[in-house]
């Protein structure tokens, strides 16, 4: 499974609960979506996405069909769009076809889970750094600044994340945590609640250089899984970047497989 070691019978149940509630149609949130056999074809509003539980069962030309189909149904639309692989899907070289297809692979991040109270008991007492004030947000001025911040970190122009997280928190979907010293956002996090399922998403969590390594990401952690605990989500999950998956893990999440963006993108 790319890479990961057989997985326990912990990681079997978490991967079980993560295959039949977070794919498929509990990715489409508000956007439109229509189905194409096993995958549901989601139109975003800046590209289009496909999602599905499982291709098991189809033979490989069938599979070619399928994906050919999805391309061109976003290509007639002038739109990109991105087949989301999982590290355990099949058949095994989907990547493969995917890239013969022309779907070109962006970074891979591995999915992370754990119980929501065990990451809570683990961090009781790591809400808090000294000096760095944390506290929710909910105007569109504090989130603003977030995107500010966003923007900084990874030097690109990310002002879109504004519109993006004041309709998402309007809709209920989610709660914003900032870090802020002196005034200045430093980090920001949120945790992203899905509705009908066990599991909180663990989304943000970039920090400004010179503020990493002083306990501010951990922080954030440790209030979105106090939470979560509160309003009765039994599962975190978090879809870990290179940077972030080693300290995730050492904290008690627990990987289960990967995510890979399979991107087409039309001449």
């Amino acid at each position: 499974m790319s890479g990961l070691p057989e997985p326990g019978p912990g990681e079997v149940r978490w991967l079980a609960a993560y295959d039949a509630q977070l794919r498929g149609a509990s990715e489409t949130g508000q956007a439109p979506s229509s189905v194409d056999g096993p995958v549901i074809r989601i139109e975003f509003a800046n590209r289009g996405m496909v999602s599905y539980r499982s291709l098991a069962g189809l033979e490989d030309g069938e599979v070619d069909a399928l994906i050919a189909r999805q391309r061109d149904f976003f290509a007639a639309k002038g739109q990109a769009v991105e087949w989301k692989y999982r590290g355990h899907d099949v058949p095994v070289d989907l990547p493969d076809r995917l890239r013969a297809a022309g779907f070109v692979p962006e970074d891979q991040e591995t999915v992370l889970v754990a119980d929501s109270i065990d990451i809570a008991d683990r961090l009781r007492g790591r809400e808090s750094v000294a000096g760095v004030t944390l506290r929710p947000v909910h105007d569109r001025a504090s989130i603003e600044r977030i995107a500010a911040m966003e923007s900084v970190v990874w030097d690109q122009d990310w002002s879109w994340l504004t519109d993006d997280l004041v309709q998402r928190q309007a809709a209920g979907q989610i709660e914003i945590y900032v870090a802020e010293v002196a005034g200045e956002v430093v980090s920001a996090a949120w945790a992203v609640y899905k509705k009908g399922t066990d599991f909180t998403g663990l989304w943000g969590g970039s920090t400004l250089a010179e503020w990493r390594g002083r306990g501010i990401y951990k922080a954030l952690v440790a209030i979105r899984a106090a939470r979560a605990v509160d309003l009765g989500y039994q599962y975190l999950y978090v879809d870990a970047s290179d940077d972030s998956s080693p300290i995730l893990q050492r904290l008690g999440f627990v990987a289960v497989t990967t995510t890979t963006p399979y991107v087409h993108t039309p001449a």
